[in-house]
């Protein structure tokens, strides 16, 4: 008699017109994330006996997600088994017993983006809402990279991956002026995601600050910034040529006034060659996605061939210090303890680190790493290992400060010392870039011009605690995505994750 009462008190309870809720506005999700898709029913009542059923398009008879005779059924489309739940919309529901329907969908993926239909039947009431479900991928940090133009400008390139749906991008100046891109294109890959990549020429007087911000339209965004105070060419010969070139065919025809012309020419010369130092030495700070670096990585070896006698090698020939035999007079950095890479390159991007601190001791003060031209194996003294030689370089050389060997030379400030060394070379584009790998800074990059085949240099210098090791690059968190972009107003920047720290150019030194 008790089960029978029950059943009729049940009937009863679901007997009465009810209404199916859902939020008027679409719900978004990350994509791998879990979501509460909200449903419940009005005026409130136990739905514990009624049937629920989720389900996408036309697809009725095969549901996301069906409950009926108190229980889910076994009956499902098969992406979302294992994936599918009744769950509540808040923390203040009651769940079914107060008629809250709403469904929770695990892992999602690009194709849950859907319309998800709440159908909610009784014995002798029914009723269903459609629930709009969009999928977001919220993409990498912008990476910016510039680089000076021939005009005085300098072209950005602003690059980005992982993003879903298609984001926008954006470019504005330190007092939030829209800054016109020069160009933008976007790349689908295997995985769905989209990559950016983005670009602009900006003056000196245009901004200080520039800013690339992309965004979705949820109003999700990540943006990245450039100081471009300090970013200058060294290399002021471009426009110094043709005034050269102007200058000696004048000569041919007004001797008396070559004279004149070259001496103007020369002073110019030495205030560009001022300012530009001045520049180059200024700290910027810019933070590296050390992940996008890490996709050109290569593996290095120190060729034991060519090593300095007084260098000791470890068996796998990446680790690398002076010998406990030398005894290093201290005067001067020890230039000739040179070791060169095994791996040679003629084209493309590679990537390296290099450790120079060990545990429980400081960073290294004498080190000195870049790239040689191959066949260049004989060092002697600093004026030797120029980049007309073949050599290009960051020297560490303890209480003397980090320089370049660049023409000409400059002296760098780098706070906190290196304890990782990250090492680009783009022999295409002729850059040679250094990065802090343990503070995601860029520190430095060389501009010049390659030829023939370069490979990996490294010296250790003498009386450090600590050797110079290299690593091998974990892999990275996700395969690269190369994007091809052509614009008709601005040149396409290089396409390599930099920051704003100096550049510098040797152009004129090309090996």
């Amino acid at each position: 008699m008790l089960s029978i009462i029950v059943v009729v008190n049940l009937l009863i309870e679901t007997s009465v017109s009810f209404t199916v809720v859902v939020p008027g506005d679409p719900i978004a999700a990350h994509v791998g994330s879990t979501v509460i898709v909200p449903c419940w029913i009005s005026p409130p009542e136990n739905a514990e006996a009624l049937e629920i059923r989720w389900y996408r398009h036309d697809q009725f008879s095969n549901p996301v997600l069906l409950y009926n005779h108190g229980k889910i059924q076994d009956v499902q489309e098969e992406p979302y088994r294992n994936r599918t739940s009744l769950a509540l919309r808040s923390d203040q529901s009651g769940g079914l017993k107060d008629g809250d329907v709403s469904l929770r969908l695990e892992k999602l993926t690009f194709q849950d983006e859907d319309s998800f239909h709440c159908y909610v039947s009784g014995e002798s009431s029914y009723d269903s809402r459609e629930v709009v479900l969009k999928i977001t991928a919220l993409g990498s940090a912008p990476v910016l990279f510039p680089k000076p133009l021939d005009d005085g400008r300098v072209n950005i390139s602003c690059r980005s991956s992982g993003w879903y749906p298609k984001p926008s991008v954006s470019w504005t100046s330190d007092d939030g002026r829209a800054l016109r891109p020069g160009g933008s294109s976007h790349s689908r890959g295997a995985d769905e995601m989209f990559s950016v990549h983005s670009w602009t020429a900006v003056s000196l007087s245009d901004a200080q600050l520039v800013s690339c911000s992309i965004s979705l339209r949820t109003g999700e965004l990540k943006e990245g910034r450039l100081n471009i105070q300090g970013i200058v060419s060294s290399d002021s010969s471009g426009p110094w040529k043709a005034l050269f070139f102007f200058v000696l065919t004048c000569a041919l025809l007004f001797g008396c006034l070559v004279g004149l012309i070259l001496y103007k020419y020369r002073e110019k010369l030495t205030v560009c060659e001022e300012e530009t130092l001045e520049r180059l030495t200024k700290e910027v700070v810019g933070d590296i996605n050390i992940e996008e670096l890490r996709k050109h990585a290569v593996e290095i070896t120190i060729d034991r061939e060519h090593l300095h006698p007084d260098l000791k090698l470890s068996k796998d020939c990446k680790t690398v210090r002076d010998s406990k035999d030398y005894h290093h007079t201290g005067e001067g950095f020890p230039f000739q303890f040179c070791a060169f890479g095994a791996q040679r390159f003629t084209s493309g991007r590679h990537y390296w680190e290099v450790e120079l601190a060990q545990t429980n001791t400081p960073p290294k003060n004498y080190w000195l790493i870049g790239v040689v031209k191959h066949g260049h194996f004989t060092t002697r003294d600093r004026s030797a290992l120029t980049p007309s030689a073949g050599f290009w370089f960051l020297c560490s050389d303890g209480p003397h400060g980090f320089y370049t060997n660049t023409e000409p030379p400059v002296k760098l400030s780098l706070t906190p010392r290196p304890e990782r060394l990250g090492v680009l070379l783009d022999y295409d584009e002729g850059l040679l870039s250094f990065y802090n790998v343990k503070e995601s800074k860029h520190l430095l990059t060389i501009s010049s011009r390659f030829s023939g085949s370069v490979g990996p240099l490294f010296n250790p210098g003498a009386g450090d605690l600590s050797p110079i090791m290299i690593l091998d690059c974990p892999e990275p968190v996700e395969s690269a995505v190369e994007l091809a972009a052509e614009s008709s107003d601005n040149p396409e920047p290089v396409e390599l994750p930099q920051s704003s720290q100096p550049l510098l150019s040797n152009n004129s030194s090309d090996a």
